[in-house]
């Protein structure tokens, strides 16, 4: 019923005749910005008036059985009891994608379709290009890492309280300001933010990872200082459309870059350590180096959410091309289990020996989100590139954490990469920030650099 009223609201004639007011009443030498809000709203509208309400409906239906059956179906390692729910859910997307072909301003498949949202304008013959490189070079990297023979130190546990502490401290140094932001507990760390004053994350303690909490705090408080720093000053931008993101994958590049750039980095071990030691009242890391390996374990998983940098990559690429075979490729959903296993062992070496660890472990298709996952790698992808962009006008990153200088870091992003919004997509805010087109290069170099250091002796 919701969904359906929203639909009704925003495809309404009475909201299409204020938008065509609007757009009337635009003067020629009115600026960019204004030109660019009502151009956004005018896209979705067109892309809203497409859809049929009986779709909508049926989607939102779909959608919240859906998740409900694989939440029972991974419990009990059930894949074919979440089949027919996931090949409804294909059909309806299909349909949806079908239906909104009309108000794309050029020519999309599917899947290109039902990525807009998440990442306007892209293609699948840019992700070929993107992708093709980590495809060809990290299956080499994880088997340098597997040969190096370098034994992982085991993450040693760390009480609850201290982790809270720990996590407080982190936020404190990076510019939390209690008077706008808000950290809680959840069953998942996300960020969202409720109005232009109030930025809310949070966190979770999880059992046997005792490193969790922290990284995730600086993943979601680089969501958040993202979402602070989007052009939302004045009425006029909050809620429109060019106070938005950029796309979900410049939004993961913000994250990525606080929790692996700089929480995982060595100069941040070493300048952090010593509280770790301090609260714990030992080292069970034997220095700096051993705390730095053991924040940035580098080693194949099953589970994409505990993937590593290294291999991250490659289970976004086999999800994506998944994707492309249920959706446009006809792959019936029963062969899901058997591709996923063999695209992880051509991948990553590895196999799940349950689906439930395999093919069922993401909530996405659940809710039939496809063209989400891409989103996830190009975050990768950006925040290598603008971390490099930075670098070669500036000091070095590591210097400046281990000087303790990273508002310098977030005073830069704040000038070149915050207030873009959505008046660029994500392939135009790299190329102004960093002057040249996306490329994987620059992830590459930092994964290869990373893993040399990470298997030396220090």
């Amino acid at each position: 019923m919701l969904a359906g009223q929203l639909h009704e609201r925003q495809s309404s004639d009475a909201y299409a005749e204020l938008l065509a007011a609007a757009e009337a009443e635009l003067a020629a030498d009115a600026s960019p910005e204004r030109h660019r809000n009502l151009q956004l709203l005018r896209l979705e509208l067109d892309r809203q008036r497409c859809l049929d309400p009986d779709l909508v409906a049926a989607l939102a239906k779909a959608q919240s059985r859906g998740n409900a059956i694989w939440q029972e179906a991974r419990a009990r390692n059930d894949v074919a009891a979440f089949a027919p729910a996931l090949r409804e859910l294909i059909g309806l997307r299909r349909q949806q994608a079908s239906q909104l072909a009309a108000a794309e301003p050029v020519a999309r498949s599917p899947w290109e379709i039902l990525a807009q949202p998440f990442e306007p304008d892209i293609s699948k013959a840019r992700l070929a290009e993107l992708f093709a490189p980590l495809k060809e070079e990290l299956p080499a990297l994880l088997d340098q890492v597997r040969s190096s023979g370098s034994a992982q130190l085991p993450a040693s546990d760390l009480p609850e309280a201290l982790q809270e502490q720990l996590c407080s401290e982190l936020l404190d140094s990076w510019g939390y300001d209690p008077a706008r932001c808000q950290r809680s507990r959840s069953a998942h760390p996300f960020s969202c933010t409720v109005g232009p004053q109030d930025f809310r994350i949070t966190t979770r303690v999880v059992p046997g990872q005792p490193l969790s909490a922290f990284l995730a705090t600086a993943h979601e408080w680089g969501h958040s200082l993202y979402e602070q720093g989007l052009p939302r000053s004045g009425d006029h931008y909050f809620p429109w459309p060019l106070g938005e993101a950029t796309s979900m994958g410049v939004h993961e590049s913000q994250s990525l870059f606080w929790e692996c750039r700089v929480a995982r980095s060595r100069a941040f071990a070493e300048r952090w350590h010593p509280r770790f030691c301090a609260g714990l009242g030992s080292d069970p890391w034997n220095g700096a180096f051993g705390f730095w390996r053991v924040l940035n374990p580098l080693r194949p998983g099953l589970i994409r959410v505990e993937a590593d940098e290294l291999s991250y990559g490659l289970h976004i690429v086999l999800r994506y091309e998944l994707e492309l075979a249920l959706l446009e490729q006809e792959m019936p959903v029963e062969e899901l289990p058997q591709q996923w296993n063999q695209r992880m062992q051509d991948l990553l070496g590895i196999q799940p020996q349950t689906d439930a660890e395999g093919c069922l472990q993401d909530i996405h298709w659940a809710e039939g989100l496809f063209g989400y996952f891409p989103s996830y790698a190009l975050g990768h992808l950006i925040s290598a590139q603008i971390s490099e962009t930075f670098e070669q006008d500036h000091d070095s990153i590591q210097s400046l954490i281990r000087a303790g200088e990273e508002r310098q870091l977030q005073s830069w992003l704040a000038r070149s990469v915050w207030p873009l919004g959505r008046s660029v997509n994500g392939e135009e805010l790299v190329e102004r920030v960093s002057g040249r087109p996306l490329s994987a290069g620059p992830f590459l170099t930092y994964l290869r650099a990373k893993v040399a250091a990470l298997s030396g002796v220090s």
